[in-house]
C-alpha cells in the first residue's frame, strides 16, 4: 500500500486553526498546548514537532509591542491612576498572551514540518586543534 500524495498546504492558515499540517484535517493539540503524539486523520507522527519556546517568544514580543503602544495611547490620553493599569492593562496584556500561544504553537510546528526540521547533528573533521601551538 502507498501512501496518498498529501497536497501541501498553507502553513499559516493551517497552523493558526491547530490542524495536521500533512492532511489540514486532524487535531495537533491536545489539551491547552500539549502536541498529540499522531494525527488522528492521517497518521503522521508529530515527533518531529519541538517548537520549544518560539511560541512564548513570539507571543510575547507581538503581544508586548501592540500592547505597550495601547497602554501609551491610553496613558497619554486619558491620564488614569495606577490601579487602572492595574485591574485593566495587565490582565489584557496576560489575555493577549496566552491567546496567542496556540496558534503560534500551530504555525511553527506547521513550519517545521514542511521545512523538514530535525534535530542538529554534529559531526567533528578532527581538525580542529591541530598543528595549533596551544595545547
Amino acid at each position: 500500500m502507498t501512501d496518498p500524495d498529501y497536497p501541501r498546504l498553507n502553513t499559516l492558515s493551517i497552523g493558526l486553526r491547530c490542524r495536521c499540517p500533512r492532511c489540514g484535517k486532524g487535531p495537533l493539540l491536545k489539551g491547552y498546548l500539549t502536541i498529540r503524539e499522531s494525527c488522528p486523520e492521517c497518521g503522521l507522527d508529530y515527533g518531529f514537532a519541538e517548537p520549544a519556546d518560539g511560541p512564548a517568544f513570539f507571543g510575547m514580543s507581538l503581544v508586548g509591542v501592540v500592547g505597550m503602544a495601547l497602554f501609551m495611547w491610553f496613558e497619554f490620553g486619558v491620564h488614569p491612576p495606577v490601579w487602572v493599569h492595574m485591574v485593566v492593562t495587565m490582565p489584557l496584556l496576560v489575555i493577549g498572551c496566552l491567546g496567542v500561544l496556540r496558534p503560534l504553537k500551530g504555525w511553527l510546528v506547521a513550519e517545521q514540518y514542511v521545512h523538514k526540521a530535525a534535530p542538529p547533528e554534529f559531526e567533528s573533521v578532527g581538525k580542529h586543534g591541530k598543528g595549533s601551538r596551544w595545547r
